[in-house]
């Protein structure tokens, strides 16, 4: 109804557009506004026409629209008008936890409320959702498409809430960043200190985890961008990846290590020593798998994490590798020295990866700012 009057500017057309009743169009706009907290339109001669609020919540609401509007492109049209905000957020639990009661329990409702708000749904868009089998249910095409759609469309809702809040001068929503490990030394920290300065008190969640975890949080809305390591190319097309700075990767051991004495290292003397690697496919791990070959230690503790990594070269003979970035700061701490060896073709994109179609909140954009001013080498 808020697009149609939008774009309509007449309460009538509206009702015409939305098949209802006027009265119908004008209680939906009341109970909008009340819950934008700000009025929505403005009535002049011309007619009805949308505030600066109303034109956020009109933006966002498009947004949301289009994407639910192309998961639904191939369903049965009831399922345009009869959708609810409910049953969409019942299908996005059930299409992830593969069960009605998990679902019911996650939501804080009964299982037959999920089961029904569901069924209803697939119902109305004419196609199967799940197949049932032995194993619990396993979602169709159809069902993870609309699921996938449905929270990047609360996500759009989530932004509107944000830009509301600003235009009344409140705060509302928080910041999640995805780090991958080269971002939490320094960078990431450095950046949130900054956007301290502008929000103290604005939420700023940090979510550690693997690439692929934290690609997947992205592609779904519930992650706002990932910092780190970029990859070369790009893993899938919905994704923009920006890059910040270039960085390269060196490799480390503790000080007095027996090849800092060495007068030239070469791959068939590191090779000699226990190593500890990330695992594969990162960046690094293949680098250094490359300039190794043919050779390959014989020893590897494989761990994703810079702490462990430090503890066990710090009380061993063992090698590691980082980033540049990682490895300066941890030189300096008189932890870990950088060994005198210049790996090929090292050098890799360093910055963010979003949505391609990601529309940040004028938050989410103060804390991109925070990101670019507080890159590593500069200033």
């Amino acid at each position: 109804m808020l697009r149609a009057l939008a774009q309509s500017n007449s309460v009538t057309r509206a009702a015409e557009i939305c098949h209802v009743s006027q009265p119908a169009v004008t209680q939906a706009m009341v109970k909008l506004a009340q819950e934008a907290g700000q009025a929505l339109f403005h009535r002049n001669p011309q007619g009805l026409f949308l505030t600066e609020a109303g034109t956020i919540l009109a933006h966002r609401t498009a947004r949301a629209l289009t994407l639910l509007d192309a998961a639904m492109a191939d369903m049965a049209r009831e399922i345009r008008v009869q959708a609810t905000w409910a049953q969409l957020t019942s299908l996005i639990a059930v299409v992830e936890l593969e069960n009605f009661t998990l679902a019911a329990h996650r939501l804080g409702l009964a299982q037959p409320t999920v089961h029904r708000s569901t069924t209803t749904l697939e119902r109305s868009a004419g196609v199967a959702f799940f197949q049932r089998t032995a194993h619990g249910l396993i979602a169709t095409r159809a069902a993870q498409q609309l699921a996938q759609a449905a929270r990047l469309a609360l996500a759009e809702l989530d932004q509107a809430g944000s830009d509301l809040a600003e235009l009344g001068g409140r705060e509302v929503g928080r910041i999640v960043v995805g780090a991958l490990p080269l971002s939490r030394s320094g960078w990431l920290p450095q950046a949130i200190l900054r956007f301290r300065q502008m929000r103290p008190s604005f939420p700023v969640e940090v979510i550690d985890g693997r690439y692929d975890e934290l690609l997947l949080g992205m592609r779904r809305g519930e992650i706002d961008m990932v910092m780190g390591a970029l990859r070369q190319p790009a893993p899938i097309e919905d994704i923009e990846q920006q890059a910040v700075f270039d960085d390269r990767v060196v490799l480390v051991a503790r000080h007095g290590h027996p090849l800092l004495s060495a007068e030239k290292i070469t791959p068939e003397m590191l090779v000699g020593y226990p190593w500890v690697l990330p695992r594969h496919p990162t960046p690094i791990r293949a680098q250094i798998d490359a300039f190794l070959a043919p050779h390959q230690p014989k020893s590897v503790v494989v761990t994703s994490s810079v702490i462990m990594m430090r503890e066990l070269l710090c009380g061993s003979d063992h090698l590691g590798s980082l980033s540049r970035v990682q490895a300066e700061p941890a030189g300096e701490a008189q932890t870990l020295a950088i060994l005198p060896v210049e790996l090929p073709q090292s050098a890799r994109p360093i910055g963010l990866t979003t949505r391609r179609d990601w529309d940040p909140t004028r938050v989410q954009r103060e804390f991109l700012d925070a990101i670019h001013a507080t890159v590593p080498g500069r200033g």
